[in-house]
């Protein structure tokens, strides 16, 4: 499997490094778990004042996207409830405790809720071969209870080396009331253009940002890959790279029976009319993890703890699906991610379900895994 420089600083709380031989040689790891979040606060009593307000609540804090960076690992971690007091953290691979202490990416004036200078609810992050991560901001805080648009929708993108923003795309004039903005991508044109890839699930849209240019628009799909969607489906990507040099986008509707590609020149053009590839039809329902930065793509049934690899060179079909990972939890995967730097991939695991429907007790139980036989 062909991995490229490290993509997005993953992660998320505690991670399971067994030790350290100070020669910057990880031993293999163990999954390590954590409940609902902890961060690092400037003092005692800015604590204690977010408490007291309601907009400090542990149990509903959790990390759904991540990315890794060096040793660090940076989580998104969505207001779909009150109480997310920075929605954009990273913590240490180096961590030793039973519970990771998160810090506010890049800082904590940029998670300030109402404020639209700075994050809303970040659902998804991208770290790119630039070292600049790519953050999905939708603007809409607790969206699993009571949703208030604070903000309108948003891609930030960070340098995760100084920490300073360094690009804002604004999205209000791509979207309308109704959309549903989910995933992100970020691809690189052979002219080395930068273009940024958002899925609009209830527009069946592909909303695409020309960084250089400072302008975007929709693509609309067709309307075969909704066949057998739900009103509130989940709008898939997943961005693969040949090695005939073409990069290809993959998307599926959650609820949809068949894969879809489109490469992503055609994107660029601005149509998808003519150029969408049918993969072919699903086993059953899937959950698209993420991939390799290369051609892989893993994934998951739904609600299944088992992980696949599907190698995008090969048919779609189950007889290339190569079983990498089963929880041993019961948890559910939701992101899976590379670790450049140890040459590993490892995936983002959760109760999530049980987030949802509101039954974590005192939060819910993350975990980071190492994929086997990935490599």
């Amino acid at each position: 499997m062909m991995i490229f420089r490290p993509i997005l600083l993953v992660g998320c709380l505690c991670m399971f490094v067994q030790g350290d031989n100070g020669n910057n040689d990880y031993r293999e790891p163990r999954p390590i778990q954590w409940t609902g979040g902890s961060y690092e606060w400037p003092c005692s009593s800015t604590k204690s004042i977010f408490k007291s307000s309601g907009r400090y609540i542990s149990k509903n804090v959790i990390a759904t996207r991540a990315q890794i960076y060096r040793d660090d690992v940076i989580v998104a971690l969505p207001r779909y409830r009150p109480g997310v007091p920075a929605t954009l953290a990273k913590t240490s691979l180096r961590g030793r405790g039973c519970q990771a202490t998160l810090t506010p990416f890049p800082c904590w004036s940029l998670q300030e809720e109402g404020n639209c200078q700075a994050l809303q609810s970040v659902v998804d992050i991208f770290l790119d071969n630039q070292d600049i991560l790519w953050v999905l901001d939708i603007g809409v805080v607790n969206s699993l209870e009571n949703p208030i648009r604070r903000c309108p929708p948003k891609v930030v993108a960070l340098s995760v080396k100084t920490g300073k923003v360094v690009k804002i795309l604004e999205l209000s004039g791509l979207v309308c009331a109704a959309s549903r903005l989910q995933y992100l991508v970020v691809d690189y044109a052979p002219d080395g253009r930068c273009y940024v890839y958002v899925s609009d699930a209830a527009t069946r849209a592909i909303l695409v940002y020309d960084v250089a240019a400072g302008k975007g628009y929709r693509v609309v799909l067709p309307k075969a890959i909704t066949a057998g969607c739900t009103r509130r489906d989940v709008l898939y990507l997943a961005l693969v790279r040949k090695a005939c040099g073409s990069n290809v986008l993959y998307f599926t509707y959650l609820s949809s029976k068949r894969l879809f590609s489109i490469r992503t020149e055609f994107l660029r053009r601005g149509s998808a009319q003519g150029r969408v590839q049918d993969a072919g039809p699903k086993p059953a329902i899937i959950v698209i993890l993420g991939t390799d930065n290369g051609s892989a793509i893993f994934f998951r049934y739904e609600g299944q703890p088992e992980v696949y690899r599907w190698d995008t060179n090969t048919q779609f079909k189950q007889d290339n699906f190569l079983p990498v990972y089963r929880s041993s939890t019961c948890q559910l995967a939701t992101h899976a991610l590379a670790d450049y730097k140890r040459g590993r991939m490892r995936v983002l695991e959760s109760n999530f379900p049980d987030y949802i429907q509101g039954t974590v007790g005192c939060g819910a139980v993350q975990q980071l895994s190492v994929l086997q036989g990935c490599f």
